[in-house]
């Protein structure tokens, strides 16, 4: 066995060496990157963007016409809202299919858990994409995105939490004489309650995110007349409209984090 001073001074060499090669990593990709574009422009438009979230376009707040940025954000959040609503409900039998510790063959639930993870490979804008082509443009394209996208990131931390269940509960159903749905019903789901409305809930939330940004391919939400007004420089507008999404977020997180209080 070597000394301890040796098996020190091993680990901080590869410590160092480990270091270095990060480093050394991190010089060679932004030497790949043709930063010259960024330089001539960029102090200019920071500036601009700077100043426009310094002074807001105020009037865009609540025009009555439906185009305003109240009436932007709210179909932002109905999109987000059903989506997650919609993808909580499916989630649920995907759930059960690839949770191993309910299942005596793991093969079945393997295959679950295949297919969450083929679901999660799309990402939010891809499936808007898609779904604009099937459907057209506009805010039902963007609740099938969410909705087909959050089925397998809440499926798969619904299966998670049914894996943890204690086994307590089932099996005093069970010796008294309770079926299959009996089971589900008054062991299962009020256990599993909690645990959907939390996992629920934290979707919810990056929902919102995703579907601010869904408008840019046009599946409805602020993501549209935010891209419209990055075209056309209207830094003002943009202000107010990130100022508004930064608001709505806030106040997302602050009502479903109470929630989750109440449920632990």
């Amino acid at each position: 066995m070597l000394p301890k001073k040796e098996v020190k001074l091993s680990k901080r060499i590869k410590r160092i060496v480990l270091a270095v090669a990060i480093i050394a990593l991190i010089i060679w990709s932004a030497t790949g990157i043709d930063f010259s574009g960024i330089k001539q422009t960029a102090g200019q438009i920071v500036g601009a963007i700077v100043n426009g979230l310094l002074h807001p376009d105020w009037s865009y707040v609540y025009q009555g016409d439906g185009e305003d940025l109240v009436s932007q954000l709210f179909e932002t959040l109905c999109i987000a809202f059903l989506g997650t609503f919609i993808s909580a409900i499916i989630s649920i039998p995907f759930a059960f299919w690839a949770a191993s510790a309910r299942r005596k063959s793991k093969i079945f639930s393997g295959s679950g858990k295949v297919v969450l993870t083929f679901i999660r490979t799309f990402p939010e804008i891809v499936l808007a994409i898609m779904f604009i082509k099937a459907v057209g443009p506009g805010a039902g394209a963007g609740v099938l995105a969410l909705g087909f996208h959050s089925v397998g990131m809440l499926a798969m931390l619904f299966s998670e939490a049914i894996e943890s269940l204690e086994d307590g509960p089932t099996e005093a159903v069970i010796a008294v004489g309770g079926s299959k749905w009996h089971t589900a019903m008054f062991a299962t789901l009020p256990d599993l309650l909690p645990a959907l409305i939390s996992n629920t809930l934290y979707r919810f939330d990056v929902s919102i995110r995703s579907a601010s940004i869904l408008g840019i391919v046009g599946a409805g939400g602020i993501g549209y007349p935010l891209t419209i007004a990055l075209q056309y420089r209207q830094w003002s507008r943009v202000g107010i409209i990130l100022l508004g999404i930064v608001v709505m977020v806030i106040l997302v997180d602050f009502i479903s984090g109470m929630i989750r209080k109440r449920l632990v």
